[in-house]
């Protein structure tokens, strides 16, 4: 007679189904069926898309290797002005990631999520539900409190020549305004590191990664720290040793 657990007819097709996914997982270079593959990264010099190739940077995935990557020009508005792409993303914005099925993917941290899901090593945005819940915590908080009047600031003052003409943006006054809302909120994110060079966790996440990202970006708009932001300045130093941070001194 065989043993029961020995005997795999008997066991649940559900844990069957587990067992195959898990064997599947340990075959580098297999690609597990029924998953889709992203095939293409749409990109441009916006902070945006930069912040997932810098993710991708420290999932160890490799432009080429694991995806393609095509180039719009946002200066001129060619990601408007492609028609191809606007099929692929109505709203005209990047990045768009495209799936080996047609499906594409908008949205930074969307995107990032789903990178995560396929490519979980190293681990960036937690590895049990408190752990997310307080990664995403912290990159809600940025995203709406930096990122948001930091963008809308831009667009209406440095960057009002280019967004003008494609979207509404507010006055240049109301811009100075945005932008010193932002430096208020970067103090807050400045006190909330004290001594630590991690938002969340401890240790390196998505968290760092999207602080990090948009304050390069305001260093290529002409944007300082705000004074007497020392933990921040520490953060900034620390991860531009990072292997994301060559993303910032690479010729697009």
């Amino acid at each position: 007679m065989v043993p029961y657990w020995r005997n795999t007819a008997r066991l649940p097709s559900a844990f069957m189904r587990a067992t195959e996914r898990v064997c599947a997982l340990t075959n580098a270079g297999k690609h597990i069926p029924g998953e889709t593959r992203m095939t293409t990264l749409h990109s441009s010099l916006g902070p945006n898309p930069r912040l997932v190739r810098m993710f991708m940077i420290e999932k160890g995935l490799e432009e080429g290797r694991d995806f393609a990557r095509v180039h719009y020009d946002i200066i001129t508005g060619q990601n408007r002005q492609d028609a191809g792409y606007m099929a692929k993303n109505p709203q005209g914005t990047t990045p768009t990631l495209e799936l080996d099925d047609g499906t594409c993917l908008t949205e930074s941290w969307p995107i990032c999520e789903y990178i995560e899901e396929l490519h979980p090593a190293p681990n960036l945005f937690g590895e049990t539900p408190v752990e997310r819940a307080t990664v995403r915590k912290w990159a809600r908080l940025f995203d709406q409190e930096v990122v948001v009047p930091m963008t809308m600031g831009f667009r209406a003052t440095t960057g009002r020549p280019m967004f003008e003409p494609r979207m509404t943006v507010v006055s240049p006054e109301a811009g100075a305004e945005l932008f010193a809302l932002a430096d208020e909120k970067w103090r807050m994110f400045d006190a909330c590191l004290g001594a630590s060079n991690h938002i969340a966790l401890g240790r390196f996440t998505f968290a760092d990664l999207i602080m990090f990202a948009f304050a390069n970006f305001g260093f290529t708009v002409g944007w300082k720290l705000p004074e007497g932001t020392d933990n921040l300045a520490r953060f900034v130093a620390a991860h531009n040793q990072r292997p994301c941070a060559v993303i910032w001194t690479m010729a697009e």
